[in-house]
């Protein structure tokens, strides 16, 4: 008896003292993970920086040498020089702004319609099944026509305005979408539909609780491309006709055979499209906080 009553004591006071001890551990450890993260994220940025000075510095290299020909390939420093000009003197259409909102109104435009049909048709259709075999093929053959080709059919329908632009960009990105979220309805996981129904949620109550939740990581994940592809349709519209935006002033530098105005659009239309591109990012964090992270095993840390 005195036995056990002096052991009790005493591997109670072990246990509690190796609770503070495992705790600063895993402390210490998830500090040092962090650390290590942001000293991963400083190479790849400093790496990332490097390779794109690497290939504007031999760029301007080659073209002021004259290995390659400038007339034909522009230079770094003429590229730059046009943006500023265009900054402080305007465009031939007007101020650089006006240009850049224009498209910059297309793109969101088709990109929003777009996405919303996306998902709408998309999830529909994966509920569905049997509307899913009835427009089949319908959703095929339109998907394996050239969709840039429909640019001169909309600016024959809706004229030289935004309409044309905005229309063929929701085009593009609807097909991009809309398999997507065709594919997440699907893959749902059949136990959650079946303990929803047990639970009493009807048809509705169960795609909007299970099905579109389960499907966001597909949707999310089509966003970062849908987006590209909405800035190509606004692009591709101006380029085919259009009274303002950037692709009437990359046309007009080609008409001209100005390549450093070409590059010069282009650097703003990838400016813009890379800012977007981190908030569709911090967009897909946000809407899949949720869901769990799988965990580091202990050599990945």
């Amino acid at each position: 008896m005195k036995t056990d009553t002096a052991t009790g004591p005493a591997t109670d006071g072990t246990l509690a003292r190796g609770e503070p001890a495992k705790s600063d551990a895993g402390t210490a450890r998830a500090v040092r993970v962090r650390r290590q993260q942001a000293w991963r994220d400083v190479g790849v940025n400093a790496v990332r920086v490097a390779v794109l000075a690497a290939f504007v510095g031999l760029w301007q290299l080659l073209a002021s040498t004259g290995v390659i020909d400038s007339f034909y390939s522009g230079k770094p420093s003429g590229v730059c020089s046009k943006l500023w000009d265009w900054v402080r003197h305007g465009t031939s259409q007007g101020p650089l702004w006006d240009q850049v909102w224009v498209t910059l109104q297309e793109t969101l435009l088709g990109f929003g319609i777009g996405v919303a049909l996306g998902v709408v048709f998309g999830i529909a259709l994966g509920r569905l099944r049997f509307l899913a075999d009835v427009f089949a093929p319908y959703i095929k053959t339109l998907n394996s026509i050239p969709r840039i080709l429909l640019g001169s059919v909309f600016a024959i329908w809706f004229g030289l305005g935004i309409g044309s632009k905005v229309t063929l960009a929701a085009v593009l990105v609807f097909f991009g979408v809309f398999f997507n979220a065709f594919q997440g309805a699907r893959e749902v996981d059949r136990n959650l539909l079946a303990n929803a129904r047990i639970l009493g949620a009807g048809s509705t109550r169960v795609t909007l609780h299970v099905v579109v939740p389960s499907a966001l990581s597909w949707i999310t994940t089509s966003l970062h491309v849908a987006f590209g592809f909405a800035i190509t349709g606004a692009i591709v519209g101006e380029l085919l006709g259009a009274q303002q935006g950037l692709g009437l002033l990359i046309f007009q530098a080609q008409a001209n055979f100005d390549p450093n105005g070409v590059f010069a659009g282009l650097v703003i239309t990838a400016a813009f499209a890379l800012a977007a591109e981190g908030l569709i990012t911090l967009l897909e964090r946000r809407l899949l906080r949720w869901q769990p992270r799988p965990q580091k095993s202990a050599a990945q840390a």
